[in-house]
């Protein structure tokens, strides 16, 4: 009885800490999957962030005001940018103006600012209460998907249905008044007011858009005993003929449904998210922003839906188009956004924006042919959700070689499944495709080797004449290396050693990497070194992500691994944004560096705002960088995710490594669940600073290639293995079959 009443005295005392601190955390929860924020909020980029993939909310507000902002991922201006339908503007007149020193003329001419193609926000949902009622503070419970507000005694709780295409908010008592807010850029763009309309069971916003398009916004309520039920719809004229009638039947079927019942549903398809994997590490904000981007891949990115854009479906509620006007930027924004779904084993979310690209390759082959004048594909830089060309920095925004980044994820989604279905019919076609364009756009140099006619670095020397750099810049020759390899190992692997040779062929025709000196640091281009600080490491493209230039290659490798690493030191942070500290994190793991990529992890923290939203610019710490700004965009978020996955687990070239990049302070760690290339799906276990258990799961009949996890050659197992002299452990393993290794 004693220790009952210790038990039940200090579970007394938690509850009131918690009461006191104005959070809602569920009995048992983790506190790590929770985000608690102090009210009022006055920004929109602190909301709570939800979100079903295809709509999203942000709860915010403060006092007797509670915001919900409502936005949805297909809401688009598709009007073309003027600058890519004017008569004569091809690949040819950007090549003849560039060489020619005229890219200032280029650029009047073709890229004049322009209002659209853009992300179109939507509109503000706000909810008067009694006067007598005050918000204390606002709380995401991740594990589950749902918003809260406390009111003191009281909460009010909300969520976008993961089964269907609404949200319910459930409001203790009365609301003294519901509302519409119009966002004003949707006006500014020439488009009509929207219609307004209100009855007695619900408000409605409907919007006349360009090109023909509609959609609309509808909320229904409903006064039960002691709560008031909302229900939150919304529906687009590409969806039904008439999308008014589509979101009310939408809304009053959810409302009819209940609160509890569509919650149970909900929460059923948030339990599964989760089973996927899992992650444990010492360090509490880290813990929680790995959980929380993670929470973004369920929240922003569903196969079926558009996939994340520069905002997600969290566009800013500011009355002004989003930054960049809310994008598919593939200089770098879409490809750190989609690095960490695959070790995360959270298949489902890259589907959304492989299925999207694989959608549109019809549209980027007709690109090449008519602005290229090439077969094959080539990716706009920047593109709007129909995959046509928008913005301007031609030298990046028109870079040929930007669909050979969007390749890898094609490419990496075949190694880490071994579908070999995904590899015949996605991969492999989608892949060759953007390299024919590559291979027709070159021309051989004096010394036979290939050259584009134009090259830029991302974004080296920003919208200059000077940002045209000497072919072939290395980012440039970096992706089309790593492209050309690529098919070759495809094309052998679906037996079509024709091709697969061709592919060779073209890889020995393209020049190798060039540093300063024999070793010294990798140049930015043939004859230019990097001279300072820079925020986009395209120079370095081959260390990271691509992994052609690795520390596992020659001592000249290693080299000039660390010697182009320290030079990044030397140069520091000053011009760097928020993701540039992730993707650094990301690079120095693959190095080997743990401490420079644990400090670099914690310095991309002071990126973020208390909700946890990148905001490129630091934040506190002005010593970090000179770029000051706050511009939400969320690649950094998921970069960082992966920061985290490439300290637990890394699985390039084949070779599958445990912890392999852990700082001295992360003695206890552990993961469930992570999938590596080869198809295979790993646990372990990490102990005062040792790894003392590796459970492994193949997900389809590959050979098991792992470094030895432990320290010492020996170890226990379940399954007979071989370990070579160099201390990996090779074993064949079948489909569903697991093997157990241990201290």
């Amino acid at each position: 009885m004693h220790y009952l009443r210790i038990i039940l005295t200090l579970a007394v005392i938690v509850a009131a800490l918690n009461c006191a601190n104005g959070t809602n955390i569920k009995k048992g929860s983790d506190a790590s999957f929770q985000l608690n924020l102090q009210a009022p909020i006055d920004k929109w980029d602190e909301a709570i962030p939800l979100g079903n993939g295809l709509t999203g909310g942000l709860l915010w507000g403060g006092g007797n005001e509670i915001r919900l902002s409502l936005d949805r991922g297909d809401l688009w201006d598709l009007r073309a940018h003027p600058g890519f339908t004017a008569p004569g503007f091809t690949y040819e007149t950007v090549r003849r103006m560039a060489l020619a020193g005229l890219t200032d003329s280029l650029n009047k001419q073709y890229a004049k600012a322009n209002d659209y193609p853009t992300k179109l926000p939507g509109c503000r949902l706000v909810i008067t209460l009694p006067g007598n009622v005050k918000a204390t503070s606002f709380h995401l419970d991740m594990k589950n998907g749902v918003g809260s507000v406390n009111l003191g005694d009281q909460s009010i709780e909300c969520f976008f249905s993961a089964d269907e295409p609404v949200a319910l908010m459930k409001i203790p008592g009365s609301v003294a008044n519901i509302e519409l807010i119009p966002n004003n850029a949707v006006i500014k763009l020439g488009n009509p007011a929207p219609t307004m309309g209100k009855d007695q069971k619900g408000i409605w916003l409907i919007q006349d858009a360009a090109l023909g398009f509609k959609y609309v916004f509808i909320v229904k309520s409903k006064k039960l005993d002691d709560y008031t039920l909302l229900s939150i719809s919304t529906a687009t004229n590409k969806e039904s003929e008439n999308p008014f009638q589509l979101a009310t039947k939408q809304a009053d079927e959810a409302l009819n449904k209940g609160f509890d019942l569509m919650l149970t549903d909900h929460e059923k398809w948030w339990d599964n998210f989760w089973s996927k994997s899992s992650v444990t590490i010492p360090d509490p904000k880290l813990q929680q922003h790995y959980n929380l981007v993670q929470y973004y891949y369920g929240a922003a990115s569903r196969a079926g839906a558009p996939p994340i854009p520069l905002q997600g479906v969290w566009t800013a509620d500011e009355g002004k188009l989003p930054p960049w006007h809310g994008d598919y930027h593939h200089d770098l924004n879409t490809q750190l956004t989609y690095w960490a779904y695959l070790n995360s084993n959270r298949l489902d979310q890259g589907l959304s924006f492989l299925d999207f690209m694989w959608s549109l390759k019809p549209v980027h082959e007709e690109f090449a042919r008519n602005f290229y004048g090439t077969r094959g594909m080539v990716v706009p830089g920047v593109m709007a959700l129909d995959g046509k060309p928008m913005g301007a920095w031609f030298q990046y925004t028109l870079s040929p070689t930007m669909g050979a980044w969007v390749a890898q994820s094609f490419y990496w989604h075949w190694r880490y499944t071994m579908d070999p279905w995904f590899l015949k019919e996605r991969a492999y076609p989608y892949c060759a495709s953007i390299a024919e364009a590559l291979a027709e756009l070159m021309k051989p140099d004096k010394n036979g080797k290939l050259k584009l006619d134009l090259s830029s670095s991302p974004e080296i020397h920003n919208n200059t004449q000077k940002a045209w750099i000497t072919p072939n810049s290395h980012f440039d020759l970096s992706l089309i290396r790593w492209i050309f390899g690529a098919n070759a190992e495809m094309a052998k692997a679906l037996n079509l050693e024709k091709e697969a040779i061709r592919w060779q062929s073209l890889l020995e025709k393209m020049d190798d990497l060039a540093t300063m000196a024999n070793d010294g640091p990798l140049l930015v281009s043939p004859n230019e070194p990097l001279t300072e600080s820079h925020r986009h490491f395209s120079h370095l493209m081959a260390i990271h992500p691509l992994g052609t230039l690795n520390i596992e290659g020659t001592d000249r490798d290693r080299k000039i691994i660390e010697a182009s690493l320290s030079q990044i030191d030397r140069f520091g942070s000053k011009y760097w944004c928020g993701y540039s500290f992730s993707w650094m994190s990301c690079m120095r793991a693959r190095a080997g560096q743990p401490e420079k990529a644990l400090e670099e992890l914690v310095n991309y923290l002071d990126c973020t705002t208390r909700n946890g939203f990148h905001v490129n610019g630091p934040q506190t710490r002005s010593e970090l960088s000179d770029y000051k700004m706050r511009a939400f965009t969320l690649e950094g978020n998921f970069a960082a995710s992966q920061a985290v996955h490439e300290m637990l687990l890394q699985s390039w070239g084949g070779l599958i490594r445990i912890f392999p990049a852990m700082p001295g302070t992360w003695e206890e760690a552990s993961f469930r669940q992570l999938r590596t290339e080869g198809g295979f799906l790993v646990d372990a276990v990490r102990s005062k600073g040792k790894t003392t258990s590796v459970t492994i799961t193949a997900t389809a009949d590959q050979p098991l290639r792992l470094k030895n996890p432990f320290e010492t050659a020996e170890f226990l197992s379940d399954t007979k293995m071989v370990t070579s002299e160099k201390g990996m452990i090779i074993y064949s393993m079948k489909k569903g079959q697991t093997v157990h290794l241990y201290k």
